[in-house]
């Protein structure tokens, strides 16, 4: 069993982080292996549109972003902890949304993975946020566990929010425990939400 916390957040060791490890630490504790990975220090492009992945299943950019897939797909959970910038997850967090569109094919895609979320804000943003990036998960056919939406200020400061430490402990073991029961999506089903306009 794997969980992979995954930071958007461009400061490492700030309060998304923070939490994401507590997060992580009530996976391990369900004994499931846990990584965080930092897009901080990565070098992932945006996405630039070309389609290529849709035939191929295959980014054609070669960045950071190839390791990511693989720690993607290996995952049997995936927790996405941003911090809110104007009023929704960062930038680095829209670019590694935006390059999964490659993980779009029979076998290698997002689909039965369990999903978590952490968002933190000092203010306004945390729905929209934690909005998205539900919406995100269920175009992939993930299987949304609990989210944490976290008020803080300077960096630390959510070490001095107990019950929050705690329900973040929790969303971990959650996760393994959702990730446990195997549940899968009926087969033959589409990764891609069509509107009603769609003939």
């Amino acid at each position: 069993m794997k969980i992979l916390g995954l930071s958007f957040s461009p400061r490492t060791q700030g309060n998304t982080e923070i939490l994401l490890g507590e997060a992580l630490r009530g996976a391990r504790e369900e004994g499931a292996e846990t990584e965080l990975y930092r897009v901080a220090d990565k070098d992932i492009k945006p996405c630039d549109g070309c389609g290529s992945c849709r035939k191929t299943g295959e980014c054609h950019i070669k960045d950071d972003m190839q390791d990511l897939y693989k720690k993607l797909l290996e995952a049997d959970g995936i927790i996405y902890g941003t911090p809110v910038y104007f009023y929704n997850m960062t930038a680095q967090g829209k670019t590694v949304i935006d390059r999964t569109i490659a993980l779009s094919q029979p076998g290698r895609n997002l689909a039965n993975k369990v999903g978590g979320i952490i968002a933190v804000a000092g203010s306004l943003g945390l729905v929209d946020a934690v909005k998205d990036l539900y919406f995100y998960m269920v175009t992939r056919r993930m299987l949304p566990a609990n989210f944490i939406a976290a008020y803080a200020g300077p960096k630390g400061d959510v070490k001095n929010l107990e019950k929050c430490l705690k329900a973040t402990r929790g969303l971990g073991q959650e996760m393994v425990q959702i990730a446990a029961r195997k549940f899968e999506y009926p087969s033959g089903g589409t990764h891609i939400a069509y509107g009603t306009h769609t003939r």
